[in-house]
Formats: C-alpha cells, sequence, structure tokens
C-alpha cells in the first residue's frame, strides 16, 4: 500500500474542498484533495448556484475566482408570484445586499484552476475507502487510486467534504446516514432550455396547480423547475407538455419557450448529522447537512462551515490551540440550523402539498400575504436570502 503523508487530508473535491484547501494553502498548511470523479465530469456537471453576497466577498477576496464578479450577474431582487400577482423583494432597498447567480461548475473550475496552479495535490479518480483512527493523532484515509492499487493518506486532521453520501460520515457519526432527516412528499422537475431570460429576477410561483421557479443560467441558456411527485418519469412528458405544466403555474408571465436539452427529477431533502466532529475528523458541506434548494443555501452553507473550520485548523495545527476545533460543531450548528429553518419555510410556503386541504392553502395564501406585505416580513426574507454575516468573521476573513 502506498502512504500519503500531509498535515490535512480533504476527501471530495467540490466547493467545500478545494476551498478549504485553497485557504489552507495561503495560511501555509499543506493538504491532500481526492476525489472519486474525473476533472472532467467535476466541472461539466451542471448545477445550479445562486451565492450569497459573502460568499462572492470570500470567493474574490482570497483569489479563489475573480470571474464570479465578471461572468456572474448580481441581482438584487427576487419576485414572489402568487393569486395570479408578482411581488418583488428588493434586497438591495431592504437589506443593502444582493446574490450572484454563477453555476456551481464555474466555481469549481475556478477553484481548480488556482489549486492546481499553486502545486495542490488533488487527486482525480481516488476513491476514499474509509476513514480510520478518528481519535488520534494522526488519521488516515483508507482508498483505491485510479489504477484500484491501495493507497493510505495519513494526516494530522481529516476532513470529509464527499457530499451526501460521505464515507468520512462513518468515522465522525458512528452511521453512514447518522443524523436528522426529513423528506419531503414532492420534488422537482427540472429543465434547462435554448431561450432568452423570461424575466429579469428569479421568479418563486406559488399556484394552485404546484410550485415553479423560473430561473436562469446565461442570455441563451435557461433552468426552470416546477413541483412534481418524487416518483414522476423525466421522460413521460412531451417537451410541449412541460412547458404547458411550468406556464400554468406562472399566471400572469408569458414565458419564453426553448428546446429543452436537459431534464430531471430533483428530490427534496433536509439532513444534518447527528455530529460534525469526531476527534481530527470533521464533516463539511453536504456531509454534513443538505437542505431543500428553495432557500438557496447549498453551496453558500458549505462555504460557512469552510470558514469556521480553516479558522479553527489554522488555530490547531499552528497554534497548538485546540479550542475553535472543540468549539466548531456548535459554531457550525448556529447557522446550519437557521439555514434549515428557513428552507424548510420557503419550501412549505411555496408548495402545495399533496394532502392540503381548502384550509391549508387558504392559510397559505395568507401567509404569502403577511411576508410580502409586511416591511419586517419582506425584510426577514432578504435577510436571510442574501445570508447572514459569517459569524465572528467579516469580508476577506479566513486568508491568514
Amino acid at each position: 500500500m502506498s502512504t500519503i503523508r500531509t498535515r490535512v487530508a480533504i476527501v471530495g473535491a467540490g466547493p467545500a474542498g478545494l476551498l478549504l484547501s485553497h485557504l489552507l494553502g495561503i495560511a501555509g498548511i499543506e493538504s491532500v484533495v481526492i476525489d472519486q470523479r474525473s476533472r472532467e465530469e467535476i466541472e461539466t456537471t451542471i448545477r445550479a448556484g445562486i451565492l450569497e453576497q459573502g460568499t462572492v466577498e470570500v470567493l474574490d477576496s482570497s483569489g479563489a475566482s475573480g470571474r464570479v464578479r465578471t461572468v456572474g450577474n448580481r441581482h438584487d431582487g427576487i419576485e414572489l408570484r402568487f393569486a395570479g400577482a408578482g411581488h418583488r423583494i428588493d434586497f438591495a432597498d431592504l437589506v443593502g445586499r444582493g446574490v450572484w447567480l454563477y453555476p456551481q461548475h464555474e466555481a469549481l473550475k475556478d477553484l481548480i484552476a488556482v489549486r492546481l496552479a499553486n502545486g495542490q495535490d488533488l487527486r482525480f479518480g481516488v476513491t476514499a475507502v474509509r476513514v480510520e483512527d478518528a481519535a488520534s493523532n494522526l488519521p488516515r484515509v483508507i482508498a483505491t487510486d485510479a489504477d484500484g492499487a491501495p493507497l493510505e493518506i495519513e494526516a494530522e486532521f481529516v476532513v470529509g467534504a464527499d457530499g451526501s453520501r460521505s464515507v468520512a460520515r462513518e468515522a465522525v457519526t458512528g452511521s453512514s446516514t447518522g443524523g436528522y432527516f426529513r423528506e419531503y412528499p414532492f420534488a422537482w422537475f427540472g429543465i434547462l432550455c435554448e431561450a432568452p431570460p423570461s424575466a429579469d429576477e428569479l421568479i418563486y410561483s406559488n399556484s394552485p396547480d404546484g410550485f415553479a421557479l423560473i430561473s436562469q443560467r446565461s442570455a441563451t441558456v435557461q433552468r426552470m423547475y416546477f413541483q412534481c411527485d418524487p416518483n414522476a418519469d423525466p421522460n413521460a412528458l412531451s417537451e410541449e407538455q412541460l412547458w404547458e405544466e411550468l406556464q400554468k403555474r406562472v399566471p400572469g408571465t408569458t414565458l419564453k419557450e426553448g428546446p429543452i436539452f436537459q431534464r430531471d427529477v430533483l428530490r427534496f431533502r433536509s439532513f444534518v448529522a447527528h455530529e460534525l466532529l469526531n476527534g481530527r475528523v470533521a464533516l463539511i458541506g453536504d456531509a454534513a447537512h443538505t437542505v431543500p434548494p428553495t432557500g438557496a443555501k447549498g453551496m453558500n452553507l458549505a462555504v460557512a462551515d469552510v470558514l469556521v473550520l480553516e479558522r479553527a485548523l489554522r488555530a490547531l495545527l499552528l497554534d497548538h490551540d485546540d479550542r475553535l476545533i472543540e468549539a466548531f460543531p456548535e459554531t457550525a450548528l448556529h447557522r446550519i440550523w437557521k439555514a434549515q429553518h428557513f428552507s424548510w419555510w420557503m419550501t412549505n410556503m411555496l408548495h402545495v402539498a399533496p394532502d392540503a386541504s381548502d384550509f391549508d392553502r387558504l392559510r397559505q395564501l395568507g401567509e404569502l400575504r403577511s411576508v410580502v406585505e409586511s416591511e419586517a416580513g419582506r425584510r426577514y426574507l432578504a435577510e436571510a436570502y442574501t445570508g447572514w454575516p459569517l459569524e465572528g468573521l467579516g469580508p476577506g476573513a479566513g486568508l491568514g
């Protein structure tokens, strides 16, 4: 078995793992990053990306991504649509912040490029099998390399940033599935199409027929979703039927149609691992938690995890101070559960439950009106959507 020795072993080359390695590198802390996927797969798997202002500031000021400001599109609001009318939530006016539309795979391209340019030991096609010796000062990642040969990474600290099917989770929680879990009785049917944007900003639409989100990707490619059954067949509907389904859920807005070149069904789950830290192994990103996409919190929550953990690792590995790493779970969970609540709230306010009664439907409309007709309600939505302050960390924090 080949053995690699490093200070921090990071399992997973997603946004959390790559940003953590980047910030650790700035602080002079060596790391090895592994991922079972190929570089091409990571960079070409198209995923949504609504980035909070704090996330954009961290990516930009740390040198992880300059394109996020030049290629990404800033949005200063969203539209809540219900009862046939649209209501704009003006982020800039309410909280003085905005969000950026920047697809996650584009951020990953930036992060991979900057890490390789800085000599990062980044290994694609390497599959983590398990994490051992979490309670020791030298935890290990047992893996197989791209050729199937056994590989061991011995480190001073191991980070599981390997997504919702995390291998590292078992070393932290004692189980690959150990956590608080909720599954929702609906999913999103998503399409990518060749068309100009249907609106200047995202539309979150509640209708008697179910929820729809009219989102964007670029000047020529758009992403749209509508609420569906979790077991829906992505290929069961024709293009004409898909456009009819989307259009009837955004009354008052005429969608700009075009050829549909991708379709999928996205299930809704909420998850928080029972533990985020065991000895010298920690979980961040989707390995630690997942949220429904309605609140646009996924990648942003991963970045917040990274900032808290990076600061703790600097104290532990450079100053031999373990106080921040011991406090990591409590600090991270404070934001995680706020994000879980916001994502749950947006999801339940905008979707029609399969068993909803007339009372449930009318109560839901009352809730939507309570939000849009109250400055306090609009301000809460704007504050949560654009992102709470990164606790104890200002723009550019975690940079050494």
